[in-house]
């Protein structure tokens, strides 16, 4: 018996079923969006939109929930599309994207956000409070950074404002965050050598930042498995 929406979607039998549905209708390998009939090209950006919009009413209703003829696979673009076209009622959903340095997370966000989507990004704490360069983070102004990113949490995790989603960028997975927010997850699936080459060729950072940065992505790699290895 599930008792939020978030602990649904973060489910292993919802995961189990998610991942059997997009092997089934993906086809030589790749997965069209069936909304917008284009080829999905990263796993994180699948969406299984519930037809029938899933509710504390209905989650625990498998022939709603976990019945294929009412799930669509499609962006998060197109899921963006589908909930403003069509009238569907906002769930407030909370994601945590989460992944190396550099794998793209930010990116991600900023392409499939709207205007009424909260973003709580470290970085974009950390260049607001500086009104500075981007990466620039003084150690003087450390804990300022961290309560303003603590005050935006407790304001996601009950939910305060009118916001439609909320996307919490983070480098390593944290059960505890996401659940004390009822978040679901987006890992960034990158390989090291991209995250290098986006490194390098990244304008914003000094070479003493690359440098620091160099070394958190190697850490990053050394030290964590995906999911499911």
């Amino acid at each position: 018996m599930f008792t939020s929406l978030a602990e649904f979607y973060n489910s292993k039998i919802w995961k189990d079923f998610r991942s059997a549905l997009i092997m089934e209708r993906s086809k030589d390998g790749v997965l069209l969006d069936e909304f917008s009939g284009e080829p999905i090209y990263n796993a994180y950006d699948i969406v299984a939109h519930h037809i029938t919009p899933l509710t504390m009413a209905n989650v625990n209703d498998y022939s709603i929930s976990l019945n294929p003829e009412n799930i669509m696979l499609v962006t998060h673009k197109s899921h963006n599309i589908i909930h403003s076209r069509f009238g569907y009622i906002a769930q407030r959903k909370v994601y945590i994207v989460w992944g190396a340095p550099c794998a793209g997370k930010t990116s991600f966000v900023n392409s499939i956000k709207g205007n009424s989507d909260l973003v709580c990004d470290m970085d974009n704490i950390w260049q607001c409070l500086t009104g500075g360069k981007r990466y620039n983070k003084p150690n003087a102004i450390k804990t300022n950074a961290f309560i303003v990113r603590d005050a935006l949490l407790d304001s996601i995790a009950t939910r305060a404002g009118n916001w439609e989603r909320a996307f919490v960028i983070i480098g390593k997975r944290d059960e505890r965050l996401r659940d004390r927010l009822g978040a679901e997850e987006i890992y960034i699936d990158t390989d090291k050598e991209i995250c290098l080459e986006r490194l390098q060729d990244d304008e914003e950072r000094t070479p003493e930042q690359k440098e620091l940065w160099k070394n958190y992505i190697e850490n990053y790699f050394e030290n964590f498995n995906p999911p499911g290895q």
